[in-house]
């Protein structure tokens, strides 16, 4: 049986016009009435030959290979914008080497149950796109994706809030990719963040599809705009030009705050789309009417990482029904542990846990490089990804700093990684954070700016955002054909070109790996501005202790705010739920997210908990890594599992099945030499069991969730 009591589907005749609806719904009057927060819908249809809603006409053999190209470079159609992205979008969320998966695991052309059965896994249908704006003072991007063979018998709705900083298309690969295969609508949203770049040099904008216009004729249709007069721009220009705004970090609004209300958005866009494509219509050709309703559809929330953690805060601030379950991958949750609440890793309190994600980012970017130098690392892969010499010069730093106690750079190196561990990091993660510092290095700054609801001229710790010279540094401005293809290739963050400036770097501003830190003298991966992103997180100067003053204090308190702006409240409301983590996911760490929420979703719901938490060993936060030397060996593909969860929760709210309890997943990686690792295959990536081992069970006893080693 269903757990909501879904109303049974019949066929029916209205007025001519050959429908199905709900009995219920069948003598409604209710009109079909676009949501006040969607503007102007722009739709789209796909035949699945030439494009399609999940590959855009790639199929499974184009998503594999090359990336697409435009017939002008410099000035791409929309159509190929769009093609681009959901290439990009879909190969950065998953390993798309055949040995690692990709079209015998997963991919467009396996279906649900895992059978690579469904040739170049095109597929054909409507899609639909607006802005849900606020008279276009903060537009965020809307879709609504619904399947030709959309099962109007068995209606469902999954949500794929982009993962990450990510545009629209973020989740197409993860999520949207089980919800178009399950005959369900999608419902899209970048959540506030996405694809909203400023050239502030020569006042260039994003369209909604991608194109690029000048601010002044995009007005507010502009994805996003600075929030500067042009007196305000022209004289930030004078002092720093070049530069660049970028939505997330500087729409002023701290849109984490919101992640769940726009994903909650994203589901009414979506009934209100399915509604005018297939409700029930009035005699006469009258108004469609609401035939599909929350009463009557199965709504599940999903996504991977920030989209994860935009559907679990969707279920918390849920009022009006719209989401029946959750089924989410590693899911940023930003939840503070009740008092007494602990976490036990097999039966040893864990380090720490329940930090939020400013604090992980800031202590990360402190230490990882020091860290990386550690013997502990010598196995790291992409180690080469951490400058040796400039990895030393912060060691010494960090000793000078008193941040650090030994003596040895050997030993500063451990200490450093010690400090990881002691922060709540998994040693299990170890060997994945030398590829992970120039992740954190970039987002340190880019959501001080955001928790702090920063506008792009406070330069806040002296970063910035600008077109650099890869090989040196050196600031310049995108080529025609970067600047218009951005939409295509950058991922919401710094990217496409873009990076991350030191303003304060003595002989002038240069990208921040590149830069002098003005205390210290040397080259040191910018020490400088590590503290003092740090320090925005503590109130305090953490080199000697004392509170801050001026306006390191202002500045502290405004970020300080947004962190507790964004703490989810860990209740679910008595909705089912599935978490999947990766034990060694080094960037959203299981202490502080899904370990941290299951215990505090278990204190605070109590019995009425229907939370199910799935860690998995050997598995990180990115499944693009695994076709890396090294990684490949080691790491398996955590989406094999998010599926599962899918599936899991669907079988769950359509026939009643039972969710799985929480466990610990056992697999077990390829081996061989990196590189060159063996094929994968089911072995290695054993199911969630619906009945574990007493070994492998998670538990939450004693005010502790209990994690097996």
């Amino acid at each position: 049986m269903a757990i909501r009591g879904k109303l049974k589907w019949t066929t029916m005749v209205v007025g001519g016009v050959v429908g199905t609806c709900a009995g219920a719904v069948a003598n409604a009057q209710e009109v079909n009435v676009k949501p006040a927060h969607v503007g102007v819908v722009q739709h789209a249809s796909y035949d699945g030959v030439t494009d399609d809603l999940l590959t855009a006409g790639l199929g499974k053999t184009g998503l594999q290979g090359a990336a697409p190209g435009y017939l002008d470079p410099a000035n791409p159609t929309a159509a190929e914008l769009r093609r681009a992205a959901i290439y990009s979008n879909y190969r950065a969320l998953i390993d798309p080497s055949t040995n690692g998966g990709y079209g015998t695991l997963y991919g467009p052309n396996v279906d649900n149950q895992g059978n690579p059965s469904l040739g170049e896994g095109k597929i054909a249908g409507d899609e639909y796109i607006a802005f849900a704006n606020d008279g276009g003072k903060d537009n965020v991007v809307l879709m609504v994706q619904i399947p030709a063979d959309f099962d109007r018998h068995n209606p469902c709705i999954v949500t794929a809030t982009s993962s990450g900083s990510r545009g629209v298309y973020g989740a197409i690969g993860t999520a949207g990719d089980w919800g178009l295969k399950q005959k369900c609508a999608v419902a899209y949203t970048d959540k506030g963040s996405g694809i909203g770049f400023h050239d502030l040099q020569n006042d260039r904008v994003n369209l909604i599809n991608g194109q690029r216009s000048s601010a002044s004729a995009a007005g507010k249709n502009s994805h996003f705009t600075a929030k500067l007069s042009e007196q305000e721009r022209a004289a930030f220009n004078a002092a720093t030009p070049n530069r660049w705004a970028i939505k997330q970090a500087h729409s002023q609004t701290n849109s984490e705050k919101d992640w769940g209300k726009y994903t909650l958005q994203a589901v009414e866009f979506a009934f209100y789309a399915l509604n005018e494509k297939f409700g029930e219509q009035a005699p006469n050709r009258g108004p469609r009417r609401a035939t599909f309703k929350p009463s009557n559809t199965i709504v599940i929330a999903s996504s991977a990482s920030n989209g994860g953690g935009a559907a679990v805060l969707a279920a918390e601030q849920d009022r009006k029904g719209l989401i029946d379950g959750v089924a989410v991958s590693e899911p940023v949750t930003e939840v503070a542990l009740p008092p007494g609440v602990t976490v036990r890793r097999g039966g040893n309190q864990v380090s720490k846990a329940g930090l939020g994600l400013y604090d992980t980012l800031t202590i990360a970017n402190l230490y990882q490089p020091c860290a990386v130098q550690s013997a502990q690392l010598a196995a790291s892969p992409m180690k080469v990804l951490v400058n040796a010499t400039l990895a030393a010069n912060r060691c010494a730093s960090l000793k000078a700093k008193g941040l650090l106690s030994a003596d040895t750079l050997s030993a500063q190196a451990d200490e450093a990684l010690q400090k990881l561990r002691a922060a709540g990091f998994e040693s299990d993660s170890d060997l994945l954070h030398a590829s992970h510092y120039g992740t954190y290095a970039l987002l340190a700054p880019f959501y001080a700016n955001m928790y702090g609801r920063f506008s792009v001229k406070d330069n806040v710790c002296g970063y910035s955002f600008a077109p650099v010279v890869a090989a040196t540094g050196a600031l310049r401005t995108l080529a025609a054909n970067e600047d218009a293809q951005l939409f295509a290739v950058a991922n919401g963050t710094p990217s496409g070109g873009l990076g991350l400036v030191n303003n304060l770097n003595p002989a002038g501003p240069v990208a921040d790996a590149f830069s002098v830190s003005t205390s210290t003298g040397v080259p040191d991966y910018n020490i400088d501005g590590a503290i003092c992103l740090r320090n925005l997180a503590t109130g305090t100067d953490i080199v000697t202790g004392a509170p801050l003053t001026g306006e390191a204090r202002a500045n502290s308190a405004r970020v300080r705010e947004g962190m507790n702006q964004v703490l989810r409240s860990a209740n679910l409301r008595g909705k089912p739920a599935i978490f999947v983590h990766g034990r060694n996911d080094a960037l959203i760490p299981v202490n502080h997210n899904s370990r941290a929420y299951f215990a505090a979703n278990k204190a605070i719901e109590g019995q009425a908990s229907r939370l199910s938490y799935i860690e998995i060993t050997n598995a990180n936060h990115f499944d693009a890594f695994l076709g890396f030397p090294g990684y490949d060996s080691r790491l398996i593909p955590i989406h094999r599992y998010h599926i599962q969860a899918m599936n899991m929760m669907y079988a769950h709210l359509k026939n009643g099945e039972a969710l799985p309890p929480s466990q610990v997943v056992r697999t077990v990686p390829r081996g061989g030499a990196p590189g060159a690792a063996p094929a994968i295959t089911a072995a290695n990536v054993p199911p969630i069991q619906p009945a574990p081992a007493a070994e492998n069970r998670i538990t939450f006893e004693g005010g502790a969730a209990n994690i097996p080693e």
